[in-house]
């Protein structure tokens, strides 16, 4: 399975303004304590609501193929720190990453690793032999990131914010990409609402930057409301 390979544009995207820990930190005031109090509002029901599906999606795993049911991945978070993000397992053991690895190098370098597709640029390996049949379909529909409730109920991710990157993908950031960092990572923002397929990694990075700059709870109620129709439309996270 070859990573294609996409020529160096030979121009940079503008940056977008550069947003500190400080500047969120700061700016509205009451802005953390209340986006925290609106991420346990939501997720402690949430996850009682979701228990049966959660039930039958264990199951499922569990009779596709052989391993456990939660995936613990090490990720990155705020101010670059490492923490342990849950998911459902959509792979099988004791895989091989490194074919990842290369395909995130090129990304981040090139904008769109592996090309377009359909007129659409291709941001995950297609046929991926180390995803589970029940897989396919869990991240189909994001649910395989139903499990970072938990993260979100831990205070180590939020219900709005930049998706979290893997360590390997933050060792090949150019020093501007690091700026998305600056705030709480979370399972839903302003890419996977607005961006997704449709967008370049560096514009990627400054759709989450602007939203790190500009903190507003109507913003994230927004974005967490057009969640739903963004995922049956557009298929899948990251």
């Amino acid at each position: 399975m070859a990573v294609h390979r996409v020529p160096q544009p030979t121009t940079r995207p503008e940056r977008p303004a550069v947003v500190s820990e400080a500047q969120q930190a700061g700016a509205p005031r009451g802005y953390r304590a209340a986006k925290r109090a609106l991420d346990l509002v939501i997720t402690v029901p949430l996850l009682v609501l979701v228990a049966p599906i959660w039930a039958l999606i264990a199951l499922w795993i569990r009779l596709d193929s052989h391993g456990p049911v939660l995936f613990r991945q090490t990720r990155i978070g705020q101010s670059g720190r490492p923490f342990t993000c849950f998911k459902f397992r959509t792979m099988y053991t004791d895989n091989d990453d490194r074919v990842h690895r290369e395909y995130v190098a090129a990304l981040i370098a090139h904008g769109r690793a592996a090309g377009e597709h359909n007129g659409r640029a291709v941001y995950k390996l297609d046929g991926d032999p180390r995803v589970t049949r029940a897989g396919r379909l869990l991240r189909k529909t994001s649910l395989d990131e139903v499990p970072q409730l938990l993260n979100v109920l831990l205070g180590t991710m939020s219900l709005v914010g930049p998706r979290p990157p893997l360590p390997y993908e933050v060792e090949q950031y150019q020093p501007w990409h690091h700026e998305r960092l600056a705030g709480p990572p979370g399972i839903t923002g302003h890419w996977q609402v607005y961006g997704r397929s449709r967008v370049t990694f560096d514009e990627m990075v400054r759709m989450d930057v602007t939203y790190l700059s500009r903190p507003s709870l109507r913003t994230d109620l927004k974005l967490i409301i057009l969640t739903l129709p963004a995922v049956l439309f557009a298929g899948g996270g990251g």
